[in-house]
């Protein structure tokens, strides 16, 4: 920091101390979060229909190795699915909720810190505002009817700097928070797609070749 911001440090009084603690720890989770997500969002239509493909050639072991190789909710869904292919469709469907339901929270985490970053730095700044003007008037009845300029600037120096720094925080905070959260609500839409594709698929395509064949002899032999 240069002399300019560490003036302005001191100037703001002891809450720029908080908001500059709160602005680290909301960098540092959003830049966390942003990884993460990054991290688990694939192109879940590509990856299923690789799944499928590989189901084509009845490789069912393949296909969920492939998801166990591939980082993500979708590819958690869909190996589920997989796992529970010979049971029953209710089965099969209550797997793929119970792996989603383990999944999705974890996409969540940690974006609540970040909107309550958002909400608390404005009355964080508030509260600066007020010790300010607290100061000033407290500066001005110890002048007495001659109060000086330089005795009432520090108040207001304090009062101005946390407010402005405060807004500084927040804007920035809504805007991270609620694209994060459009990204959770794609992999979210991603998962749904996912499991409802690939449970379609098992269930008319990958068992229909199974059970014709196990029909066909019995017809041989009437």
């Amino acid at each position: 920091m240069d002399a300019f911001q560490l003036s302005l440090l001191a100037k703001g009084g002891p809450m720029m101390w908080v908001i500059l603690l709160m602005a680290v720890i909301g960098a540092v989770l959003f830049v966390e979060r942003t990884l993460f997500l990054h991290r688990g969002q694939i192109r879940s239509t590509s990856f299923v229909d690789g799944i499928k493909n590989i189901l084509a050639k009845r490789r069912i072991v393949e296909a969920i190795t492939v998801c166990e190789e591939t980082p993500g909710p979708v590819a958690a869904v869909v190996k589920a699915a997989l796992i529970h292919a010979g049971d029953s469709e209710v089965a099969m469907r209550f797997a793929v909720q119970d792996a989603a339901v383990v999944e999705l929270p974890a996409l969540e985490r940690r974006l609540g810190s970040i909107a309550a970053i958002a909400q608390v730095a404005p009355l964080v700044g508030l509260l600066g505002t007020v010790l300010g003007m607290t100061y000033t008037f407290h500066a001005f009845m110890q002048g007495g009817e001659y109060a000086t300029a330089q005795a009432l600037a520090g108040g207001m120096w304090q009062a101005l700097i946390t407010a402005g720094a405060s807004l500084a925080l927040a804007i920035p905070a809504h805007l991270g928070y609620h694209l994060l959260s459009g990204r959770v609500r794609a992999i979210v839409r991603d998962v749904e797609w996912a499991g409802n594709e690939i449970m379609r698929y098992l269930i008319t395509e990958y068992k229909a070749p199974a059970a014709g064949s196990a029909e066909a002899p019995a017809g041989e032999e009437k």
